[in-house]
């Protein structure tokens, strides 16, 4: 089961998922500035957040989820960021009919190398002590040796919860064990289960950060094959998290996207 938050009570739907480690949460900025014109909803993913951990991550197991959420008769501007990119990208695959338009931040429907910032971001929040935090800036302060960045730092640091029912009265809101083991499936991109699947034919807005690899002139061939109405729309001197390094950017071109 799929946590949801839900905000606006007219106009045409839209609803959010989120990058590895997020939460439905992370677009509550956004989905503000939304709520006014839209109906907007904001999905925690398998794994993630107040959703359910499941024995194992599939993007299609993932993407059904989601689409059981979607009426077939209303079909919704579905927006992805990263992990959640590629959920909404699969789930346009199989369900063209419940994605009237398709916006995808900072991701492509690839296999990325092995390695990358994850393993390391996986190892430091699994070996902190949870006994030596008694607020949340001890856990700043113990994570700060392995992860520099204090946006990314701060980013991890939201799927620390208080929880009474854990040991040292802290827990993980992020199924880090079943992740941490399956990322090997989450750098993938499942070409074979999507065999099938024809190419989505709908308006897709694909969002890049240039200084990101994540969106690489490499990849555009299997966008163009996949999603054949993308336009890419590249935010200067910005990283991966484009939505929360650029807001308001991020929120113009989205919103002339909704409006077209």
């Amino acid at each position: 089961m799929l946590h949801h938050t839900a905000l606006g009570t007219t106009g045409s739907r839209v609803v959010f998922l989120h990058g590895l480690f997020g939460q439905g949460k992370n677009w509550t900025g956004v989905a503000k500035q939304l709520s006014g014109e839209h109906r907007v909803e904001l999905i925690d993913l398998p794994h993630h957040g107040r959703s359910d951990w499941p024995d194992r991550f599939d993007f299609v197991e993932s993407a059904e989820l989601v689409a059981a959420s979607i009426p077939d008769d209303e079909p919704v501007t579905l927006v992805g960021h990263s992990l959640g990119g590629k959920v909404a990208m699969v789930l346009s695959l199989l369900h063209p009919e419940r994605v009237e338009r398709l916006c995808v931040a900072d991701i492509s429907p690839v296999a990325y190398p092995a390695g990358r910032e994850f393993p390391g971001y996986f190892a430091a929040m699994r070996g902190m002590d949870l006994g030596e935090v008694r607020q949340r800036s001890d856990a700043d302060r113990l994570l700060e040796p392995a992860v520099a960045d204090t946006t990314v730092r701060s980013f991890l640091l939201q799927n620390l919860r208080r929880d009474p029912s854990a040991p040292h009265g802290w827990s993980w809101q992020v199924n880090l064990e079943v992740l941490e083991r399956d990322l090997p499936v989450i750098g993938q991109w499942p070409e074979a289960q999507l065999a099938d699947a024809a190419p989505y034919d709908g308006p897709v807005l694909w969002l890049a950060g240039s200084r990101s690899s994540y969106v690489l002139p490499d990849y555009d061939a299997a966008m163009d094959r996949l999603f054949p109405r993308n336009r890419k729309v590249t935010f200067k001197d910005t990283g991966h998290w484009l939505h929360s390094e650029r807001p308001e950017l991020f929120l113009e071109v989205l919103r002339r996207f909704l409006g077209d």
